[in-house]
């Protein structure tokens, strides 16, 4: 039953992933991977805000079946670091370097950054 809920998150967080950058690339247009760099950093803060959410063992997130939904399923499907990588990739092979490399620094530090708010800001919501 566990590979169920965890092809169900993965679905639903492939699609919002697919919704969200998309939205995102009708904006800013498709030059820089942005799409790719917001869809991660939401990644990272609701894992973080996840994760210290299931350390206090809410009721809610508190069966192995729900964990797996939303950890593995929803964010695994969701982040993507797959697409950044190749997209860092095509940058650089572009000839690209400053966006390739802007492209690493705002996703690793800013996905960073995000995870630890989202477990700093579950932490005070369920002391």
């Amino acid at each position: 039953m566990s590979y169920f809920w965890i092809g169900l998150g993965s679905a639903i967080g492939g699609m919002g992933r697919h919704w969200c950058s998309n939205l995102v690339s009708r904006f800013f247009g498709e030059s820089f991977p942005w799409g790719t760099i917001l869809v991660n950093i939401i990644g990272c803060l609701v894992i973080g805000f996840t994760a210290s959410a299931l350390l206090t063992e809410s009721r809610l997130l508190s069966t192995p079946d729900t964990k797996n939904f939303l950890m593995i399923g929803i964010l695994g499907g969701y982040t993507t670091f797959s697409a950044f990588s190749l997209q860092t990739l095509m940058l650089a092979r572009d000839g690209y370097w400053i966006s390739a490399g802007l492209n690493v620094f705002l996703s690793v530090v800013l996905c960073l950054i995000a995870v630890w708010l989202g477990y700093i800001c579950a932490s005070m919501v369920f002391r």
